[in-house]
């Protein structure tokens, strides 16, 4: 039962995430990964991410703003290919340590972002091709992409729907991308781990009506200080685990 109430609470904040409150995935990671294993988990989570964004996707369509996701998704694609190999036989334990690590370096790297504000917007390749890469290889060892698709989109200064509306189809696509490789390749994706899914796919569509309400308390500046101070606190969490 417990195992439950925690997997529950996950969903619902997997759907607040989804509906805009960006910087909570490490939340739902480590709670899932408690209960489920940090491996088998992902493959938990994945169906669930899926059906958030195409609640996303079908509420904050019209302000996506494809020249950005265009920029970004091919290079996050290259990201998710190189994973799969590499990620197929990790232990459980490196997969702990490299969530770990991935957040500390998103947390840093988002602070000194926002302390040099006032630079210019960066227009090089290699920005969004490190970013996208990145994003693409987190995302499919620990479904951690948040962070680094969350510099990219600070970085270029995308007011708060603009932000949420091209997050959105960022991650429907590049979700479905994942998922031939969590049922074939890593097996993580199930029969059993889906019926998981169905217990808690009320969780995820709870919590993304919550957020929809929240979302529409905040300001732009309000939004991206949320943004980074949801995802130090999930980098703390998971240091203490």
């Amino acid at each position: 039962m417990t195992a439950y109430i925690i997997s529950f609470i996950a969903a619902m904040i997997l759907g607040m995430s989804k509906s805009g409150l960006k910087g909570m995935g490490i939340l739902i990671v480590t709670m899932m990964a408690l209960v489920y294993g940090a491996k088998a988990s992902t493959g938990i989570v994945l169906p669930l991410l899926i059906f958030a964004d195409i609640l996303a996707v079908i509420y904050y369509n019209r302000h996506t703003q494809w020249k950005y996701l265009i920029k970004f998704l091919p290079w996050m694609i290259g990201g998710v290919l190189v994973a799969v190999f590499v990620g197929k036989d990790l232990s459980e334990e490196v997969f702990k340590r490299g969530m770990a690590i991935i957040i500390i370096i998103s947390v840093v790297i988002m602070f000194l972002w926002e302390r040099y504000e006032k630079k210019n917007i960066p227009t090089a390749m290699w920005f969004a091709g490190s970013t996208g890469f990145l994003a693409g290889f987190t995302t499919m060892i620990g479904n951690l992409a948040g962070a680094f698709s969350n510099i990219f989109f600070l970085a270029m200064r995308i007011p708060k729907n603009e932000f949420i509306g091209t997050a959105a189809w960022l991650f429907f696509i590049i979700n479905l991308v994942k998922l031939p490789f969590h049922v074939f390749s890593w097996k993580t994706v199930t029969q059993q781990s889906l019926l998981i899914d169905l217990y808690l796919i009320p969780g995820v569509l709870l919590g993304f009506i919550i957020g929809l309400k929240v979302v529409k308390l905040f300001k732009d500046q309000q939004y991206r200080r949320f943004i980074l101070v949801m995802t130090a606190i999930g980098g703390i969490i998971i240091l203490l685990r």
